[in-house]
């Protein structure tokens, strides 16, 4: 059956993929975007509909909940200003603008609600970030008559992330990797992984078994921060593939680098807050993957057979070209 599917957060590292995804499945998708230029790379795919608008406007919100089959929400930030419990910016984008989502289904009958969190979100976690995030869960569950479903990533990779790719360009310009955090253990999961998920909580066959349910979603294998930076300097092949020296910072020096990285212009690469964050594994509980047969992804694919393929520059190809032309453009 041909689903209407509004995917707020359609045009970054995940939704690109999943809004694709829906595209070659023959199900119509809309992506509102504050500006189109960024979703660009989307417009010319079969059945994708991009709109520019604001999505933290309420009116423009209940005009694109309407009529749809389901929604996902996939905003998330990573900084944010400081505050308590968790500043205004995560605030808006992690806690009011699933409240809002979720009164407009409400308002409109629209009961079928996917949302992208995060492992360890926890209105009591030790960030803003854990804490905005929880938040936002609980503002989700709230909403009556929701047929909810939440799904809780660890790390995502694949080509074009801002994880590995940023410590494999770090390592190019860099002759030492001075890192805050070094010993966090993470489970990256690929975002072919992620999207697959998704996309059967959405429109697969056994979608009714996802209902009501949170999933945490890890790739077979858990690594510290310090060993995922090693292996990115080898897959870029920096120093002959050997990498830059690791050095962990204590807390303290740590932290200091880290408000240091939040005065600089542009984007930080570390905050306190991602720090914060960092006092909690990214892992999931039990000794499997958090994946199960209704989310079609029976074995995660691992961080070595995919890192790789995309970090080495010998074989780095753009993702969004494929996309293009799998839709024949």
């Amino acid at each position: 059956m041909q689903r209407n599917i509004l995917v707020i957060g359609g045009s970054g590292f995940i939704g690109s993929r999943l809004v694709n995804a829906l595209s070659l499945a023959n199900h119509f998708v809309t992506v509102p975007t504050r500006r189109r230029q960024r979703a660009r790379h989307l417009v010319q795919l079969p059945l994708v509909d991009v709109v520019e608008c604001d999505v933290h406007d309420d009116v423009k919100l209940s005009k694109l909940v309407a009529g749809r089959d389901a929604v996902v929400n996939l905003v998330g930030i990573l900084h944010g200003r400081r505050g308590q419990p968790y500043g205004p910016d995560f605030a808006r984008a992690h806690v009011d603008l699933p409240r809002r989502l979720a009164a407009a289904c409400a308002q409109h009958g629209v009961r079928r609600l996917v949302h992208m969190s995060a492992l360890g979100a926890d209105v009591d976690g030790p960030s803003m970030y854990l804490r905005s995030k929880g938040a936002g869960e609980a503002a989700l569950r709230a909403q009556s008559g929701l047929d909810l479903t939440v799904f809780r990533p660890s790390v995502v990779f694949g080509p074009e992330d801002n994880f590995l790719n940023t410590f494999a360009r770090l390592q190019r310009v860099f002759p030492i990797v001075p890192l805050a955090g070094a010993k966090t253990r993470f489970a990256p999961v690929y975002v072919g992984d992620v999207v697959t998920a998704f996309v059967n909580s959405l429109v697969g066959p056994q979608v009714r078994d996802t209902l009501g349910q949170t999933y945490e979603l890890c790739g077979p294998k858990t690594y510290t921060l310090a060993e995922l930076v090693r292996l990115a300097g080898h897959w870029a092949r920096v120093d002959g593939g050997c990498g830059r020296p690791v050095i962990a910072l204590p807390d303290a020096l740590g932290r200091l680098q880290a408000m240091l990285m939040e005065l600089a212009p542009g984007e930080p690469l570390m905050s306190r807050d991602n720090l914060d964050s960092m006092k909690v594994d990214s892992v999931c509980n039990g000794a499997l993957p958090g994946f199960v047969p209704a989310l079609g992804v029976p074995h995660p694919e691992s961080l070595e057979a995919i890192a790789p393929t995309y970090i080495d520059p010998r074989r780095q190809e753009s993702e969004y070209g494929q996309m293009r032309a799998s839709a024949g453009r």
